[in-house]
């Protein structure tokens, strides 16, 4: 047995656990869990845990349902909100009994991409602004909990000490919170944590998501991460900040360029603008997300970059040296990080690879305002307006559909298009308001 896992035996024997969750996700991005008693944690690091694994959306089909989970030790947190148990959890790797790894497992998806750039001897950080809504239920109907706006406090943001506690929660996990505030709409908050490899952000934001529904849950409340639960008021986004390094080396600054970017982060940026259409679907990946995906509310909706202007798909803050990176706006939390990781990588490495050109940026103008034959004549293209048309961007780009593997790229696109065909076709109250007695 290596020194990590008997470290981490010795930690769980010291910290007097009594629990260990063994969390993966789905291909949708779901959290899961096998949960055992701690006795068996030896045989959990050492053997893995088998689970069946035709009852997971996307993995396996009952003929061929044992699978395994392999704990990553370096994921290794103890839950501060469980008080009865003392419980530990463990992020996995998903296996097949014979230990290869299985090619349905989205984090396994997105350390074959990171290894892939490793080569180069480039690792890709990513920093998250994730944003939510605290909802609550009164008279049998879920409402805003509160009427605060962006960076409001009390009296009007009455929710800044649940937020607090999740704060401490998850500084309790190990995870480094830079900031957390209200955001615009109702009920609406953010929480940001320090940028890291890609890999560490991306399991840092599925503890994100359960830490949060679950300390909202034992107050009472409903925290959700879908995209746009209120008509007329902005959605929730997940702004994704990238750079790429070359050990203490951020690759995206040339000092000797006029506006600080390098001739990679320039072809890095020209790559999301190419495959935005595609990778759209991976990372806004509910038809309930392109409800957010329209002009007026902060949200992008055109194919452009810029400097300043936070109308664009892509913006580069005004911090240079190792601070320099891209921030891609269209991300929103329900996405599979994991995924969105992986298909964002791949987009920015092709442009890199083919030192593409995104263009002036667009610093002064903004897009909502804008007419169509201006746009046109500067060629920015739209975003998709509607999941539809992402799943037929993305089958179309090559670029993007390696970036998954087949497994997955299947599956994804099976569910997806039952989504849509299952939204298309139900009657919705909107529909019954509008028409009923009208016509």
């Amino acid at each position: 047995m290596s020194d990590s896992l008997k470290e981490t035996l010795y930690k769980i024997k010291e910290l007097k656990i009594d629990f260990l969750r063994l969390q993966f996700v789905d291909i949708l991005g779901i959290p899961k869990n096998v949960e055992i008693p701690v006795k068996r944690a030896e045989v959990a690091l050492y053997e893995g845990v088998g689970f069946d694994g035709s009852s997971i959306e996307g993995f396996v089909r009952i003929e061929e349902s044992d699978m395994k989970l392999f704990p990553d030790v370096s994921t290794f947190m103890v839950l501060p909100w469980e008080e009865e148990r003392k419980v530990a959890r463990m992020i996995c790797d998903v296996k097949k009994p014979n230990g290869e790894l299985f090619e349905g497992c989205p984090r396994t998806n997105l350390k074959r991409c990171l290894e892939k750039l490793s080569e180069r001897r480039w690792t890709l950080k990513v920093g998250t602004e994730a944003e939510f809504f605290i909802l609550r239920y009164s008279e049998g109907k879920i409402v805003t909990s509160d009427k605060g706006s962006y960076f409001d406090l009390l009296p009007l943001d009455t929710e800044e000490g649940l937020r607090r506690d999740m704060v401490i929660a998850l500084e309790k996990l190990g995870l480094n919170i830079e900031a957390a505030h209200h955001e615009v709409g109702h009920s609406q908050h953010e929480i940001d944590f320090e940028y890291g490899d890609a890999l560490s952000i991306a399991d840092n934001i599925i503890t994100l998501k359960i830490a949060v529904k679950t300390l909202a849950l034992r107050r009472g409340y409903i925290a959700t991460f879908m995209p746009k639960p209120f008509f007329g008021v902005a959605g929730s986004g997940m702004h994704t900040h990238l750079s790429l390094f070359e050990e203490e080396k951020n690759l995206f600054y040339d000092p000797q360029s006029p506006d600080g970017l390098s001739k990679i982060a320039r072809g890095f940026i020209a790559g999301l603008l190419q495959h935005a259409r595609a990778y759209t679907a991976i990372t806004n990946p509910l038809v309930n997300s392109y409800k957010r995906l329209v002009p007026g509310y902060e949200a992008p909706v055109y194919i452009a970059w810029a400097e300043k202007n936070r109308s664009p798909l892509v913006r580069v803050p005004p911090q240079r040296g190792k601070g320099t990176r891209a921030e891609l706006r269209n991300p929103d939390p329900a996405c599979n990080p994991y995924l969105a990781f992986s298909v964002i990588l791949a987009a920015g490495m092709d442009g890199v690879d083919r030192e593409l050109d995104p263009g002036k940026p667009l610093n002064n103008v903004n897009l909502y305002q804008v007419n169509d034959k201006e746009r046109e004549e500067w060629g920015i293209d739209f975003l998709p307006s509607s999941l539809e048309e992402a799943l037929k961007f993305l089958e179309e780009d090559e670029v993007i559909k390696n970036a998954l593997t087949p497994h997955i790229l299947d599956y994804y696109l099976k569910a997806k298009r039952e989504e849509w065909k299952e939204y298309k076709n139900t009657v919705h109250p909107w529909e019954i308001e509008r028409y009923l007695e009208l016509y």
